[in-house]
């Protein structure tokens, strides 16, 4: 199994990113404030106004680490990757099975299927440790209508209907999001998905961990030869990393939105580390982003038991874990894609 590196996040605005030897220097209003190897990593992310000199850009491609370019408030806007070798063969069986509706499926259905039972999951979490009744009793009732939409998602007969199913489960799971927030706290209502922007506290939270989970994600999928923007359940558009998207239905409820939770009724963010602006916008202060990065970070180091392998992973490895198995599957090593399934 590979090893868990790390991904280095520069979020100071002003930033200036080198090549210092083998390294990647950070600097600061002139100032050398971090030099950290390129071995050690896996990713680069820059958050906002962070400059990359062209030897950087070289030496990040020629190591094989990914570099993402965000707005400030995680908002994805490009990214570099090195020549990636031996993948054109994977790369033409993904499209074959991407373009005929048949073909993609059996992995529609294991995907969408993956989603809702790991929503289900986060769902009876949250209410068992609810000490409200009646919020565990909704939170219960929810998982129990995502069971019935996920037995029939499982048995779509077209990818039309798998993707009905898949929105359906979305908006159920959404509709009891604010009874998992533990928080008697005003500024942390839950009133519905919405993004671009952000118009609530949990919602940017959100959208800022599905930004580094996305990240993660991309890296993954590049690293085993697929291509990230051609996806079985999400349509190619211009822009969009469709397969990346796809894999993030399986691993959002679990990885991110459990993180989003712990962090909103531990008390471990205020009301004050955002800004609302005038149309309702919501968005994170600076300090708040640094402290979710840590956060996740320090989640990625936790090690499960992976449901398919049935070994001990770092939740860190999970997007590579699953792009590995989503390769073996298209060069025809395995009969079907194993979604993750959160235990």
């Amino acid at each position: 199994m590979r090893k868990l590196l790390n991904t280095l996040h520069v979020m100071s605005q002003g930033a200036y990113l080198h090549r210092d030897g083998e390294t990647v220097a950070v600097k600061i209003e002139q100032q050398l404030k971090l030099r950290v190897p390129v071995h050690t990593l896996e990713g680069l992310v820059c958050w906002g106004q962070v400059l990359c000199s062209p030897p950087v850009l070289s030496l990040c491609c020629e190591k094989g680490v990914g570099i993402s370019f965000l707005t400030e408030q995680g908002r994805f806007l490009a990214r570099v990757q090195g020549p990636v070798s031996g993948n054109v063969l994977v790369r033409r069986q993904q499209y074959r099975l991407c373009d005929g509706g048949e073909a993609a499926l059996p992995t529609v259905r294991m995907i969408v299927t993956a989603k809702i039972t790991n929503s289900r999951l986060v769902l009876l979490r949250a209410a068992r440790e609810s000490s409200d009744p009646t919020t565990e009793e909704l939170l219960r009732a929810a998982a129990r209508r995502l069971q019935w939409i996920g037995l029939d998602a499982a048995r779509a007969e077209s990818l039309d209907i798998a993707r009905g199913h898949e929105g359906l489960a979305g908006q159920e799971y959404f509709s009891v999001f604010d009874y998992m927030i533990g928080r008697e706290d005003e500024a942390f209502r839950f009133s519905g998905r919405s993004r671009r922007p952000p118009l609530d506290r949990p919602n940017a939270l959100l959208s800022f961990v599905y930004a580094l989970l996305r990240h993660d994600i991309e890296s993954a999928l590049e690293s085993v030869g697929l291509d990230p923007a051609v996806g079985f359940l999400h349509t190619d558009r211009p822009g969009r990393p469709s397969l990346a998207l796809d894999m993030m239905e399986e691993l959002r409820a679990p990885l991110a939105d459990r993180l989003v939770l712990t962090m909103i009724n531990r008390r471990q963010v205020q009301a004050s580390d955002f800004t609302v602006q005038d149309g309702g916008a919501t968005l994170l202060e600076d300090d708040a982003r640094k402290q979710i990065v840590a956060a996740w970070q320090l989640r990625k180091q936790e090690e499960i038991e992976h449901p398919f392998l049935k070994e001990r992973v770092p939740i860190g490895l999970i997007p590579y874990t699953q792009a590995l198995l989503l390769s073996r599957y298209v060069r025809g090593g395995l009969d079907a894609y194993p979604a993750f399934l959160w235990r």
